[in-house]
């Protein structure tokens, strides 16, 4: 259990960290960071294990009481998004084109999907962000080892390398819990993100 996981946000409750509980549970303690429950009410460590435990939540022992495990916490003073480069990978590729096709637009599974050359490499063209898009086969067979326009097909958008941060990261994967749907998920930030107009 102490090996589990647990979702940490900045200051903006914007997610930075996947951190174990052993940690989490470490800054609660120490007051660096507070608990963010369902209802995005903040919680100290006394506060949080005053809590009764009910039977369906989870839970860890304390010295003579259990306490609920605490699933998403708040850095109180970490105000910023980590900068970390973003891999090129095939993966990577296949989420930035979001497993459509960037001939014909369609939407695949990735078993059905291959990386493209958009220049290729028998023409100088280099693998990187900026000339790597995916395709499905029936596209890259009709391109071969042509340009786009050189096959008769447009890109439906030019490649770029993404400006993900921490957060475009961890929406690929599986959400492990409940309570970390409302921060990872695009409405939802969108809802607690977007500049507010007049």
């Amino acid at each position: 259990m102490l090996s589990s996981q647990v979702l940490v946000l900045n200051r903006s409750f914007v997610p930075v960290h996947v951190t174990n509980l052993r940690h989490a549970l470490c800054m609660l303690y120490r007051g660096i960071a507070k608990v963010v429950d369902g209802h995005y009410e903040l919680f100290d460590f006394d506060s949080w294990a005053a809590l009764s435990v009910a039977e369906h939540d989870e839970q860890i022992g304390l010295v003579g009481k259990a306490m609920r495990v605490p699933r998403v916490v708040l850095l109180q003073i970490y105000d910023r998004l980590p900068k970390r480069p973003v891999r090129f990978s095939r993966l990577n590729v296949y989420l930035r084109d979001q497993n459509t096709c960037q001939y014909c637009a369609r939407i695949f599974s990735r078993s059905d999907l291959n990386l493209d050359h958009v220049i290729p490499v028998s023409k100088g063209g280099k693998t990187s962000w900026e000339n790597v898009v995916c395709s499905c086969i029936e596209c890259n067979l009709r391109k071969g080892g042509r340009s786009p326009e050189q096959a008769g097909i447009k890109l439906i958008r030019r490649p770029s390398k993404p400006p993900w941060t921490f957060f475009f990261n961890h929406m690929t994967k599986p959400i492990y819990y409940e309570a970390w749907k409302p921060f990872l998920t695009m409405v939802d930030f969108s809802y607690w993100n977007v500049e507010l107009k007049d």
